[in-house]
């Protein structure tokens, strides 16, 4: 579907660039013709030399291309450059256009999201002329046109999402935006390079909401955890007395190990409990 896309969009452009570019013997009239005459023959006269030399010929720079108009009319399929070309006097003119890329940041934009939460979103994009021609003829200013069609479709395309998918989901939403912006100025001779979310602000009322939610989703967690703690702890005291209850002398055991641990801290006072079993045990000797 992209390649079909990017397919169609060639041809629509190729064609439109052939309906501003006519033939030059269709459309300049006779008059026309008459003028480019006297001019080229002002142009090759000696008696002009000096003149023709800093008026004709033109330099563009490796970055530029120069879109030359004759009588108001384009004379070429192609801009010329980058070097040097000659341009008729009083007949021709020429725009230069910057073919390299461009970046600009999008202002801050308040949108309202599809679940009706006002967000603060601003971003930056990258374009650069592809087609000088279309950039000169299609529209007044390609710059300007592209940094408003810019702030629009970023305010369309958040509308359509959730708070959630405008915080996660930002590399979607800079890759439709591109393609959104690249599509609507293809006619334009604009190509969309890249476009990045910078940052999203969120009101001081909705961030205090978040974080209160965020603390009762890990206070709830955390008594999840501690009630499986304690939960397996009883499973393990319940096996030890088990084990236990089998041999009456372990009890004894793990008395005595109780106390050589409280012995070891040099307590100078030792409080230990002693069961009765074992008093039991002396009383019936005697």
């Amino acid at each position: 579907m992209e390649m079909e896309t990017h397919e169609e969009n060639r041809k629509r452009r190729g064609q439109s660039r052939e309906d501003l570019i006519g033939e030059e013997d269709r459309g300049l009239g006779v008059c026309g013709w008459i003028l480019v005459i006297l001019s080229t023959i002002v142009a090759i006269l000696p008696v002009f030399w000096i003149v023709s030399v800093f008026i004709c010929p033109k330099v563009v720079k490796e970055y530029e291309r120069a879109v030359i108009f004759r009588l108001g009319r384009i004379m070429d399929k192609k801009a010329k450059g980058p070097g040097i070309f000659f341009i008729l006097p009083c007949t021709d003119s020429f725009v230069k256009v910057d073919m390299r890329t461009i970046s600009f940041d999008i202002p801050p934009q308040e949108v309202l999201t599809k679940d009706s939460v006002t967000v603060c979103v601003d971003g930056v994009v990258y374009f650069r002329v592809s087609d000088p021609i279309l950039s000169v003829a299609n529209v007044s200013n390609a710059d300007f046109a592209t940094r408003l069609l810019a702030q629009t479709t970023l305010r369309n395309m958040l509308g359509t999402k959730n708070l959630a998918e405008v915080l996660s989901d930002r590399e979607g939403i800079s890759l439709g935006m591109q393609m959104a912006l690249d599509e609507a100025t293809d006619s334009w001779g604009i190509k969309v390079e890249r476009v990045e979310i910078k940052d999203v602000k969120l009101p001081v009322q909705l961030q205090r909401a978040m974080a209160a939610e965020a603390e009762a989703t890990r206070e709830a967690r955390a008594k999840v955890i501690a009630a499986e703690g304690e939960m397996n702890a009883s499973r393990a005291l319940k096996e030890a007395s088990l084990v236990i209850a089998e041999s009456p002398s372990a009890l004894q055991l793990r008395y005595l190990q109780t106390l050589n641990t409280i012995a070891a801290e040099k307590n100078s006072t030792i409080i230990f409990p002693l069961p009765i079993d074992i008093m039991t045990h002396f009383i019936q000797k005697n």
